[in-house]
């Protein structure tokens, strides 16, 4: 099979996403990463859009890249402006880059109504841009926009467009689902047959709007495109781009095609988080390859097939593109769950032993309950260690206090929550003020154990859900309190239910701070013998 050119346009199209933007020092950081990974280009921006765009351009000639080549992205000239006079081709000049990737019009009906020019002036203005970037020393992408959808209206303009491209010296021409409408079967059909009249390398380009970005990509590839362009996680405009995290790994272990640097692939969801970290957006938790629930088994049957034989409820092996398999407990779950989750967590139990029987009425009686332990695993863990009488309190309740008081209108609440506990055998009797009822029961909760379990100190909660279990019981309704802490190297979930939001949430706290200490009394058995 052919290498196929990998160009990631997370920094140009995936920033027009909702909700996701780059710092400027993001977007180096960015640019590094997929360096290293092995993308071929990394497009940095619309060299005529804005400053930010621009210093990207002028910054990362600071930095050695090893293997990708950054492209400035940018249109044809305007009609009726000579080429070297137009202000967006002079800014693809000034940012200096290898490669120009310029798009232009392929559809009748944006020539007429969006340029307002003429049939003939459009064909001329693809060819002026190209030709004088390529006068200029440049590497030319050409992107026809909309093509599929101008290919469909009027085929035989569309690829007209296409040729000017081509003859005026384009290096690769990238076909684009612009409005992310087209089908696969249509993708295929259209760009084979660009195949025979263009010879000109052909990328593919392709919107998600029919949730059919990867697929459309992949039947692109599958007639003949040797380049394909997406964002990392799919991010983009609207519904987003084409997901470079599904194309890569099905082009390389589904389709045998190269498209990254030898042993990379391992690195793929590595690379995924890092940009969701990096734009602050939460991870989509069921993405395809690299999603936290990716390679997640809860029914009972499948998980007892992974047991004997992974392939058969995978579809490749998790570590291929860095991810790992999960095991769910749930109320769905039957003892091959439960006795590998306690395997995974390190536990010695045999799987037919009374211990996982035991384990499992737990577990349902507490999801009849409203508990659920598929994002609170360290609660699942502490579970486990109740039923089989393997679990050390390290502090005892005493009783909790907590006053919310508004003294004015005009004045903020103030929270405040004390709490007794006993610890090593000593009372200990603190308070703690927050911006809320659970913040400040959680500070409370510091200061009391801090002195005898530093350790906690490095814990913060990255998140904090509340559930209505049972919304027709209104106010008396159970509520269910789900918490993420992280220690800066681990990240773990607690969940604690009650009537009472403020009692719920105490437990998922004390879940949260025992299961560090857990975590700790472990490493120091460990490096002790």
């Amino acid at each position: 099979m052919s290498r196929i050119a990998l160009y990631d346009t997370t920094l140009r199209d995936g920033a027009q996403g909702e909700g996701v933007s780059f710092s400027s020092v993001g977007k180096i950081l960015f640019a590094k990463r997929l360096d290293a990974f092995g993308v071929d280009y990394i497009e940095g921006g619309f060299a005529a859009s804005n400053p930010k765009d621009m210093a990207f351009f002028r910054d990362i000639k600071k930095e050695n890249l090893k293997h990708a080549k950054v492209a400035a992205f940018g249109s044809t000239r305007r009609a009726d402006i000579p080429v070297g006079e137009d202000r967006g081709i002079c800014a693809l000049l000034e940012a200096d880059t290898a490669v120009c990737t310029i798009f232009g019009k392929s559809w009748t009906l944006h020539v007429r109504d969006v340029l307002r020019t003429t049939n003939e002036e459009n064909v001329a203005m693809i060819a002026d841009s190209v030709r004088y970037l390529k006068e200029h020393g440049k590497e030319v992408i050409y992107d026809p926009e909309h093509f599929f959808d101008g290919y469909k209206a009027d085929p035989e303009y569309a690829l007209a467009t296409l040729q000017a491209a081509a003859e005026a010296g384009a290096d690769c021409i990238a076909l684009c689902d612009t409005n992310g409408g087209c089908l696969p079967h249509e993708i295929y059909d259209i760009t084979r047959e660009v195949g025979r009249r263009i010879s000109t390398p052909l990328g593919i380009h392709v919107h998600n709007d029919s949730d059919m970005a990867v697929a459309n990509s992949l039947e692109g590839i599958r007639a003949g495109a040797v380049h394909v362009q997406g964002t990392i996680n799919g991010f983009g405009e609207r519904t987003g781009n084409a997901d470079l995290c599904s194309i890569i790994p099905n082009l390389i272990l589904k389709m045998g095609h190269e498209c990254l640097l030898e042993g990379r692939l391992s690195q793929l969801r590595e690379v995924a988080m890092y940009t969701y970290e990096l734009t602050n957006i939460r991870p989509r938790k069921s993405a395809p390859f690299v999603g936290e629930s990716a390679f997640a088994h809860k029914a009972g049957m499948h998980v007892d097939g992974v047991r004997k034989n992974p392939d058969s409820f995978e579809h490749i092996n998790p570590e291929k593109v860095g991810n790992n398999r999960r095991v769910l407990v749930s109320e769905l779950s039957g003892a091959s769950n439960v006795f590998l989750k306690a395997v995974e967590m390190g536990l010695s139990v045999d799987r037919s032993s009374p211990e996982v029987k035991s384990i499992l009425a737990e577990l349902e009686r507490l999801e009849k309950d409203g508990y659920e332990f598929e994002a609170a695993e360290a609660s699942f863990r502490i579970m486990i260690q109740k039923v089989l009488k393997a679990h050390k309190p390290f502090f005892d309740l005493e009783g909790f206090r907590v006053i919310v008081e508004k003294r004015h209108k005009e004045e903020p609440c103030i929270t405040e929550a004390t709490v007794k506990l006993s610890v090593k055998g000593e009372t200990e009797f603190t308070v703690g003020e927050g911006d809320g009822p659970v913040d400040a029961l959680n500070a409370a909760l510091r200061n009391a154990l801090t002195r005898f379990y530093p350790e906690i100190a490095s814990v913060v909660l990255t998140d904090y859900r509340v559930r209505i279990l049972d919304p027709e019981e209104a106010t008396a309704a159970k509520t269910r309190v789900l918490i993420e802490s992280s220690d800066g190297k681990d990240t773990w979930g607690t969940v604690g239910v009650s009537e009472n939001i403020i009692e719920a949430s105490w437990e998922a706290l004390v879940d949260s701070v025992e299961y560090k200490l857990f975590l700790e009394e472990k490493k120091a058995r460990e490096d002790n013998g």
